[in-house]
């Protein structure tokens, strides 16, 4: 993600060069989605995973740049994953993971120097970007089949700003599990909770054998605070139900609104209870400071019970480590707090933005939405699912990407999109961040609540 893509202005730009250096590309400027081609033939021409790439031509020694907010461990398997691109198409791939991400892409793409592509994990974000920088680039037509042909209705809709296609969803992730040491449960006779006020009572039991139940932790640079975002979502879909939900990310209710009240009172129950945090780690108020990374890493010692985070964790566990139902650590679904609104899932995920119509980024964007990306990403490391329905299960590694792929592909589950990811940047990605550090290093409920409703924008 390095070159400057302010369309008009640059676009001139980028032919001059390119005339100037004699390669030949057919630039479509129409906005129309349509597809870019750069001559030639492929290097990956009659390759059946390379089919899809054949219409973009050869690419030898063209270079798509990449930014994200996903950084090591996770980046390995990512890079792993382009390999089938870069020997189809002869591009290579520049990855830049950065945990300023949020902050940074705005910044850069105001400053001229956007990236080529963005993983952008908030349709929010997303929506900024389009309205007010004008700077992302429609999705060309293969995409667009893609995602129309592996993703749900949903998914596609949250890659559209004001009826334009934009991006294609990545990965995804459910974020309604909790990471305990099936071990150490084992030992205690501990059992794992069914309902809410089981999972209570279990961390009253653990409590008072003289162990703390629970470590967090939730500093992430500019991003500080994004956990416990996700801690009072997962409350607000259990406790209201995903209608009520829907009017708090569409703002159709205020962001203080008295059941987003009760709601982070009962994350506070366990969150800012010194009878329960920061096993392992310090006081309630270490989990400002302890980075998200490192928040469930005192349960391989035996010094906290639970750590609530989503699948993707699965990659924090150091190397070696057994992720498994009877290994070292696994992970159990949050429970619920009534019967009223069945099996709520909250989830994420990352949507592939573009600031560039060259036809080697054309070439990228279809290649990370087909389902050969899919199964690719999955054999190249754990720690990673999608929602992609291309995606065979059984190339998923790990027993709790599997688990969480089961997940998103039931169609029963009652699945709402991290609510932060959706709401305004300024929103989503600012205050609700800032705020939930605010409430865990001393501010009350219903002032942090205020604080942030005050800085919706008008």
């Amino acid at each position: 993600m390095r070159n400057i893509r302010t369309r008009k202005g640059i676009a001139t730009i980028a032919v001059v060069a390119m005339s100037g250096l004699g390669l030949a590309a057919c630039a479509d400027d129409s906005g129309d989605g349509g597809t870019n081609e750069a001559g030639g033939t492929a290097p990956g021409a009659g390759q059946e995973e390379c089919a899809q790439l054949e219409q973009f031509g050869d690419l030898t020694g063209r270079e798509v740049s990449v930014y994200t907010s996903i950084i090591a461990p996770e980046d390995a398997v990512h890079k792993e994953s382009y390999k089938v691109f870069e020997e189809c198409t002869g591009a290579t791939v520049a990855y830049e993971g950065s945990s300023e991400f949020e902050a940074q892409l705005v910044v850069r793409v105001q400053g001229g120097n956007a990236p080529d592509v963005a993983y952008i994990p908030q349709p929010g974000l997303l929506q900024t970007l389009v309205r007010d920088t004008g700077s992302v680039v429609e999705g060309p037509n293969p995409v667009s089949d893609n995602v129309d042909e592996f993703w749900g209705e949903d998914w596609k809709a949250y890659g559209t700003v004001d009826d334009t296609f934009y991006a294609a969803p990545l990965g995804a992730n459910v974020k309604s599990f909790v990471w305990y040491s099936p071990k150490m449960f084992e030992k205690n006779g501990w059992e794992i909770p069914e309902t809410w006020d089981d999972m209570i009572a279990l961390s009253d039991e653990i409590a008072d054998s003289g162990t703390k139940p629970w470590c967090a932790g939730i500093e992430s640079g500019d991003a500080t605070g994004w956990p416990t975002t996700d801690w009072l979502e997962d409350a607000v879909l259990r406790d209201a139900g995903p209608e009520v939900y829907d009017q708090w990310v569409n703002h159709e209710i205020p962001f203080d609104d008295p059941a987003i009240v009760e709601s982070l009172d009962r994350v506070g129950g366990i969150l800012k209870n010194p009878d329960y945090v920061n096993g392992g780690i310090g006081d309630v108020k270490s989990i400002a400071t302890t980075s998200f990374q490192e928040g469930g890493m005192p349960i391989l010692d035996d010094k906290c019970a639970m750590h609530r985070q989503a699948s993707f964790y699965a990659a924090q566990w150091p190397e070696g480590t057994d992720v498994s139902e009877n290994g070292d650590v696994f992970a159990f679904y949050l429970p619920t707090t009534s019967d009223e609104f069945g099996n709520p899932v909250l989830g994420g995920g990352e949507f592939v933005a573009a600031f560039s119509d060259e036809p080697e980024v054309q070439a990228f964007q279809t290649y990370l939405s087909s389902d050969i990306w899919a199964n690719e990403k999955a054999k190249a490391g754990t720690g990673w699912v999608s929602a992609n329905k291309g995606l065979d299960i059984a190339n998923l590694r790990s027993p709790v990407d599997q688990l969480s792929a089961e997940i998103l592909q039931d169609p029963d589950a009652v699945f709402r999109f991290d609510a932060s990811d959706q709401m305004p940047g300024a929103v989503g990605a600012g205050s609700f961040w800032t705020g939930m550090t605010d409430w865990i290093t001393g501010a009350d409920t219903e002032s942090t609540l205020s604080k942030i409703e005050g800085t919706w924008p008008s």
